[in-house]
């Protein structure tokens, strides 16, 4: 489904992302995980098209999209979220995924069209709003959830565009034992319909939910394999797992 070859990024003296070859399947939850400043949302934001490449090849469905807009990939089917809570704080958890589903349909809210077309708009919002877990906060105004509400809100928004993949930065980063519980269900439901490279540093839900691993140090991948093989690879044990999570 996503295939990058040798994509590279420089800041300046610093490489971000160094020569990385890294590939996501269809219907798989694939977590890229690695210490802080290893260039994982740097990596993120090239595949998102936030960040353009100095070099390297960026495949979504077969289709070359090193050098398309962010807005052409999201129409492609790719989705992200931020490390940073992105999410119209003044709106109602149902006006944001209604305007994200306005967004992907192309329509506008005005006075004069079906009230069939508007009706049909928000009963899509409310669907998303149970599928993440939000279906009794509908009302509510989005700076008034919780912290772990509004990132399963962002997630929403995400779904909105009706993506094929969808890129997750850290959706678990300030949550506590049962926020993070309930983040795991959602994308344990999710990935049924949609393939997920997640972004996480909570190893035990990384090792709950992901069918591959991949490890990247100092801009580059290191190992990817099964979350057994992650686990007992002793150049990532070193690197960043440390011994705690061999046994």
């Amino acid at each position: 489904m996503l295939s990058l070859k040798n994509l590279s990024k420089r800041f300046g003296g610093v490489v971000a992302v160094d020569g990385v070859d890294l590939e996501v399947a269809a219907g798989e939850v694939h977590a890229l995980i690695g210490p802080n400043g290893a260039g994982k949302t740097t990596l993120i934001g090239q595949i998102s098209g936030s960040l353009s490449s100095d070099s390297g090849a960026i495949s979504f469905l077969g289709v070359d999209i090193t050098r398309a807009k962010p807005h052409d990939r999201v129409r492609a089917g790719l989705a992200r979220s931020y490390q940073i809570t992105s999410i119209f704080r003044r709106f109602t958890v149902l006006d944001n995924l209604a305007l994200a589903v306005q967004a992907r349909s192309g329509s506008s809210f005005s006075f004069w069209r079906p009230v069939a077309a508007e009706t049909a708009l928000f009963d899509e919002a409310r669907a998303l709003a149970s599928q993440v877990g939000l279906s009794g906060r509908t009302n509510a105004v989005a700076s008034t959830l919780a912290h772990g509400e509004q990132r399963s809100l962002e997630v929403g928004l995400a779904l909105a565009t009706r993506p094929k993949l969808v890129l997750l930065d850290e959706p678990m980063a300030g949550m506590g034992p049962e926020e993070s519980n309930r983040m795991i269900g959602l994308i344990g439901r999710i990935r049924a319909q949609v393939a997920v490279l997640l972004v996480e540093h909570d190893m035990d839900a990384v090792f709950r939910l992901a069918d591959r691993i991949s490890v990247m140090v100092n801009g580059r991948l290191i190992a990817t394999g099964s979350p057994e093989k992650i686990r007992m690879n002793e150049e990532v044990r070193k690197a960043y797992l440390g011994d705690e999570l061999a046994a």
